[in-house]
């Protein structure tokens, strides 16, 4: 089992900043993608950023010029700075990660708690 553990959340104003921490532990071989994704209320959980092992990087164009996904592979952690902060950043924000338990047993994807961001106008 993979547990994924999110830290970084809290209040801040409109063009503060924040930077959220995900570390993952457990019964890892090697972590595939990691990324963030966001849910507001009454909307669908959307993507904000992914990153491959090898640093390769995704945004959803909301947060293009931002926010910056960066992992550390050694403390399979990955982060989420987030800059220029927004009223609609509000949300819960979910730590992915896509792991390989074993070399024989298939990548799965597992979530994080969640941790609220909150950006007051």
């Amino acid at each position: 089992q993979v547990q994924l553990v999110e830290s970084g959340g809290g209040l801040v104003q409109a063009g503060g900043s924040l930077r959220l921490s995900c570390a993952a532990s457990g019964s890892i071989f090697i972590i595939n993608a990691m990324g963030w994704y966001r849910q507001a209320p009454g909307k669908q959980r959307e993507l904000v950023a992914s990153i491959t092992r090898g640093g390769t990087t995704n945004y959803a164009d909301s947060v293009k010029g931002r926010f910056t996904i960066s992992r550390d592979n050694g403390k399979k952690t990955v982060y989420l700075q987030m800059n220029s902060l927004k009223p609609e950043d509000t949300a819960v924000y979910y730590c992915n990660a896509n792991v390989r338990g074993s070399i024989i047993i298939p990548p799965v994807d597992y979530w994080g708690q969640g941790t609220q961001v909150t950006v007051s106008s």
